[in-house]
Parts: structure tokens; sequence; C-alpha cells
């Protein structure tokens, strides 16, 4: 068979990679030089299928309202214009009640935790290099209410068969020994079997992989538009040339909804800007072993090999890739506070637009043309569930059983 993957980043490489393993004969098309050039390029880091916790939750509308009044506030909100952004913003308030927060959570874990296994067997069987560790996740919280509330989220964990430890204050430094400011702490959740590594890194050597079992990268690519007749695409037009396939897996992130409006295809997926910072270490002594993620800034600080990445936020502004100095102020607060061993006058600032859907699950599966696959709207965790989510569109694509279920994954839920 053979397969046009539109897109090149991690997604979109991990989509390739599988299709190749599976016998397939496939070609990836990108606009840009190479592979993870946008939303993998810079991203938080981390593997974490315990915290695939979705943005649209309980009390989320009154927290929005008070943090537009804050400085150092995760979420922010600059209307751009579009009717579409409303729209967006409507779909996620509908979702953020107990009951659609449980079933949206159960459906990302099951992603991730998936992911997260073929991400090791992955790297078993070829020893691909890209800075990894696998020492857990540790969230933090600095008030009682925080500690409280994340009980929800444990009777998911156990529902989903989750290793989890609750940690109180005195406990943090057993998993975290250059965690500074703990007197601001209350506590903590760690989830030992989550995972961090470079995502571009990680791209790039599977691009590499990909590459050596005959998948074609085309990169610098004009994608205009797919070719369309009757229930089937007959071809995608790139650089005014016809391409054609037998299938084809649409991967463009954040630009996967304006590429199919031509086909009448009303992909709710909207760019959720975040930002990164990436610090060299100065001081081992005072940076962190694993990830520590924030949970007042939702910010999560990983550590690479002699690297720290800062990442988080979550800015609804649409295409706008302009860097705000008070987002990089943000991160810098979080980074002093927590783990002092950076050189934040060598940090590099970083900003990427997320595909992000109303329910925080991503896209994975048919559409109504019959050989149009999409694997798109990963949101904040393009990277969590990036090996699993390019198995499943491969065995989809080929026709073949998926390991776990797809119940609520495809385009068909917003039907």
């Amino acid at each position: 068979m053979r397969v046009i993957v539109l897109g090149s980043g991690v997604i979109g490489v991990t989509s390739a990679y599988y299709l190749a393993e599976q016998g397939a004969t496939v070609t990836v098309l990108d606009r840009e030089a190479n592979p993870a050039q946008e939303t993998s390029f810079a991203n938080a880091g981390q593997i974490s299928p315990g915290y695939s916790t979705p943005w649209a939750a309980p009390g989320i509308p009154f927290k929005a309202i008070k943090w537009m009044f804050q400085q150092h506030a995760p979420l922010a909100i600059k209307l751009d214009g579009s009717l579409w952004q409303l729209q967006f913003m409507a779909q996620m308030l509908k979702n953020c009640n107990v009951h659609s927060y449980a079933v949206n959570k159960e459906r990302m874990t099951r992603v991730a935790e998936y992911s997260r296994d073929c991400l090791r067997e992955l790297r078993k069987r070829t020893n691909i290099q890209y800075e990894h560790r696998s020492k857990g996740t540790l969230q933090v919280f600095r008030k009682e209410a925080q500690l409280e509330a994340v009980q929800k989220d444990i009777e998911v964990l156990k529902e989903c068969g989750v290793e989890y430890e609750l940690l109180h204050k005195p406990d943090l430094a057993k998993v975290e020994p250059a965690l500074a400011a703990t007197e601001k702490l209350v506590g903590g959740l760690h989830l030992p079997n989550d995972e961090t590594g470079d995502c571009f890194l990680f791209s790039h050597a599977l691009a590499k992989i990909a590459e050596d079992k005959g998948v074609t990268f085309k990169f610098n690519q004009n994608v205009e538009r797919l070719l369309v007749e009757g229930n089937e695409i007959k071809g995608v037009l790139v650089n005014g040339e016809v391409l054609t396939a037998d299938c084809y897996v649409l991967a463009f992130g954040s630009y996967s909804r304006d590429f199919l409006k031509p086909l009448d295809l009303n992909l709710p997926v909207y760019p959720v800007k975040g930002y990164s910072l990436t610090i060299p270490i100065i001081d081992p002594n005072f940076a962190p072993q694993s990830t520590v993620l924030d949970e007042s800034y939702k910010i999560a600080i990983t550590r690479f090999d002699q690297r720290i990445r800062v990442g988080g936020m979550a800015e609804l502004s649409g295409y706008n890739l302009a860097l705000d100095p008070q987002r990089r102020a943000t991160l810098e607060m979080v980074t002093q506070d927590l783990f002092p061993g950076g050189d934040l006058k060598q940090a590099s600032f970083w900003t990427g637009l997320r595909p992000m859907t109303p329910d925080s699950t991503p896209i994975i599966g048919e559409t109504r043309y019959k050989n149009l696959f999409l694997n798109t709207g990963h949101g904040t965790l393009g990277w969590t569930m990036a090996c699993g989510s390019g198995k499943l569109i491969s065995d989809i694509v080929l026709g073949l059983k998926p390991d776990i279920s797809t119940e609520g994954l495809s385009i068909q839920r917003y039907a």
C-alpha cells in the first residue's frame, strides 16, 4: 500500500515509521526544511501519561476569570477576530463538567499509556537516542486546595492502573533533591513511570530510521490541497504537481483545520500557543532529575543531559507566533523559584502552536472519505502520545486490529 503522510512533526514522523514498519510504502510531505521544525521543536520534553488531563475541567471557567487579572497566569485569551475562536471556547466550556472531564481523561490516558509502551518497545528495538530519562514526573502543589482537588485525578489513575504516590512536603526532596522553595509547597503527586526526552532529537532520529526502512521525506514542499472525487481522495497538489497514493494521513497539527475546509470537514482544532525556555545547566546540584510540574502555573521543568527545558502556559491568540516578554518572565520566575541551577542569560526563548480540541482528546482515525485518515489535535500531549498515535493510525490505515480501543478517538464524536 502507498501512503502519503502530510506533516513531519513528531506525529507525522511516528505515523510514517509505523506504516513503513508494517509494510507500507510511505512518502512524507512538509513545508519546512527538516522534521520537527514547528510545534515539536522545543516543547516541554515530558512524556507524562498520568498527567493526561483535559484543559476543559470543572471550575476552569471561574479560574479563567481570575487568571485574567494575574501577572503570571497559566491561561491568556487574546481575541483574534475569528468566529472560530469564540466557537472553540464555547465548545470547551461545554466540556467543563464532571462527566465530560472523566470521559475525556480516560480517552487521553488510554492513548498516552499505550504510547509510552510503544515508545519503550521502539527504544529496545532501535536503541534510539534523544536524551531520555525514565525517572517519573513530580507534580507540586502550592495550595492545600490543589492537594484536595487532585483526588479526582487519582480516581482515574486507579481505574487506568497508573502507578502513583501522593507525597507530603517532607517527602518531595526524596524524589527531587534539588527542589528549592519547598516552604512554598504543600505536597506533590509522583508518577514514577513517566519519562522525559527531547522531542526534536527523537523526531530527527526516528526520521533517519524511517528513511532506512524506505520512507521518502520531501521537504520545502508547497502542499496546496487535496483532490477529491466523490468520497475518495484522488491526489494531493504539491508545487503544482499531483502526487497520488492509496491512502492519505493528515498530521498538520494546528493547520489541519484550514487544510480540510475545502473538503467540508469541520475539524475542531484550534492553535493554542505555548512557550518554552531552554537553559544551559551551570550547577547540577540545583537542577531537576526529571520533570517537575508546577500545578499553580501549569509549567513543566524538565531535565535533559546538560539543559533544562521549561515549558507551558496556554494562550488563545490565533496563529500568532510573536514572543511575549511577559511569558518569558513567568517561565523565568518559576524556574528561579524551584530550580535555580540554570544560566538564564544564555536561555533560548521559543513559542509554538499546539493543535487543541475542545475536549483535549486527539482525533485519530477515519473520515467520511474512505482513504483519508486523521492524526491531529493532540494539544499539549503530542510528544506523550506520539508513538501510540502513530501505531494506532498505522493499524487503522492498514486494516489491522489496533492493540487498544479506539472508542471516542475519531472525528465522529463531533458529528
